[in-house]
């Protein structure tokens, strides 16, 4: 299983959309679209997740594609690096 990064999506895109784009080069298992906490509004990102060889397809094909006028960013999403947290002893 691949975890896609998906940017610079019009902010009018959908989870059905993203989904469909997807769907021409292997089977979906999941789309994310990532919403601001405070309005709720789509951040225009968002990830999805496929079998390795439809993935690997999809994240070549699609990077650079037209999608409501903006270009696609599309590919495997890395780790977010965690921030350390003090330790309580250190304290």
């Amino acid at each position: 299983m691949v975890n896609i990064y998906v940017g610079n999506m019009p902010f009018s895109a959908t989870e059905d959309e993203v989904r469909n784009l997807f769907a021409q080069f292997g089977e979906v298992q999941s789309v994310s679209l990532i919403n601001d906490r405070e309005t709720g509004r789509f951040k225009g990102f968002g990830f999805v997740e496929m079998e390795d060889e439809g993935a690997r397809t999809a994240m070549a094909e699609l990077n650079g594609r037209d999608m409501g006028g903006r270009s696609l960013r599309v590919n495997e999403a890395q780790a977010r690096p965690r921030s350390p947290r003090p330790r309580r002893d250190a304290w």
